[in-house]
């Protein structure tokens, strides 16, 4: 069923927001704000702009399908400052939500630099624990919002968004428009929630993050068949426990998320295995259904990218800045992005377990 409407917000209530990128993360929560009266501005590149501005933008929201036409579109951050500064018809810039890869921050950054002063806050929603800082450098700490994104969603082409699993959206609280964010996005049913410790909130996304990701990528495995498996069951916790470790020596408690007890994640990481393991595994396969992880995807849709650098890679650098070792992250960062680096590059491990067992060691 399709439906096609908007509620009529008070001047007061309405947010305007620009979004970088029409992508899966983006349109859903875009969309869904534009559909209470929100206005949404999306930042993307031509052709995909052109199909927004031709088509629309079409939620598959569970058994409701909802088509939000017309799409606003800007080509350059100039643009949309332009169109919000200069048109009394269009009110000022609220919010930026910033929810693309994390490789694609720095060019992004970039492109930001010479409007810093014109720019709103930015609710970061990216994956990693680095980002927030980065864009934090350019624009000023106090103009970036820390969050995270646990809902499933899928892009099914451009303008095509789909709804895979609801469990909602955290954001920092403290900043002056929080509050207002938060309530925009419970009204229009994404379940936002706030949280007290920025870093906290994203170390415990990135152990979510972690789990049957990098391996699955260089094995060209299943999440499911690596949770199957004692050895890389094995390898998985190490990986988490390191994780853990880092997070302890910064201070940092693990905080459940929206819909993801991330807590009984971490507690899994303490028991034995073999109650651990079919547990954890039919987590997993609750969290990610059939679905590979976004580390395989990235590596086999020959894209030449990963954001294992921000996720295994970020636990390396935290750890070496500690004085921690954590050497199964480093093992799956350096092999991860040596096959990305090289696709002609022969994996040394494609399917070969044992293998890969042994080179990571105890």
């Amino acid at each position: 069923m399709y439906i096609a409407w908007r509620i009529a917000l008070a001047a007061d209530d309405r947010l305007s927001i620009l979004i970088f990128g029409a992508g899966a993360i983006g349109g859903y929560l875009g969309g869904s704000l534009a559909l209470q009266g929100h206005r949404v501005v999306f930042l993307e590149r031509p052709y995909n702009a052109l199909i927004l501005r031709e088509r629309g933008l079409h939620l598959h929201l569970g058994e409701n399908r909802h088509h939000v036409y017309p799409v606003e579109v800007v080509a350059s951050i100039e643009e949309a400052l332009q169109a919000s500064t200069f048109n009394v018809q269009q009110p000022s810039l609220d919010l930026a939500l910033f929810a693309l890869k994390s490789y694609d921050t720095a060019a992004a950054i970039d492109s930001l630099k010479p409007f810093t002063a014109q720019l709103p806050p930015f609710l970061c929603l990216q994956n990693g624990v680095e980002n927030e800082a980065a864009l934090g450098a350019v624009l000023g700490a106090g103009q970036v919002i820390a969050g995270t994104v646990t809902t499933a969603v899928a892009k099914d082409g451009p303008g095509q968004i789909r709804l895979e699993r609801l469990r909602g959206v955290g954001l920092v609280a403290g900043h002056p428009i929080s509050d207002r964010i938060a309530g925009a996005m419970n009204a229009a049913g994404l379940n936002a929630r706030l949280y007290a410790d920025a870093a906290a909130m994203k170390w415990s996304k990135l152990l979510t993050n972690l789990l049957t990701n990098a391996s699955c990528a260089i094995l060209d495995l299943s999440p499911a068949d690596v949770m199957a498996h004692p050895g890389l069951f094995a390898i998985e916790m190490r990986q988490l426990r390191e994780a853990l470790a880092v997070m302890r020596a910064l201070g940092l408690e693990v905080v459940d998320l929206p819909g993801t007890p991330v807590r009984a994640l971490a507690l899994g990481t303490r028991l034995p295995a073999a109650l651990a393991r079919p547990l954890m595994a039919q987590a997993v396969g609750r969290g990610r259904g059939g679905k590979m992880p976004s580390l395989h995807i990235d590596l086999y849709g020959g894209k030449g990218r990963s954001e294992v650098d921000w996720l295994n890679g970020a636990v390396v650098r935290a750890g070496q800045q500690l004085g921690l070792n954590t050497p199964v992250n480093q093992f799956l960062n350096e092999i991860l992005l040596g096959l990305v680096a090289s696709r002609e590059k022969q994996n040394p491990f494609p399917r070969d377990l044992a293998a890969f067992i042994k080179a990571i060691g105890k």
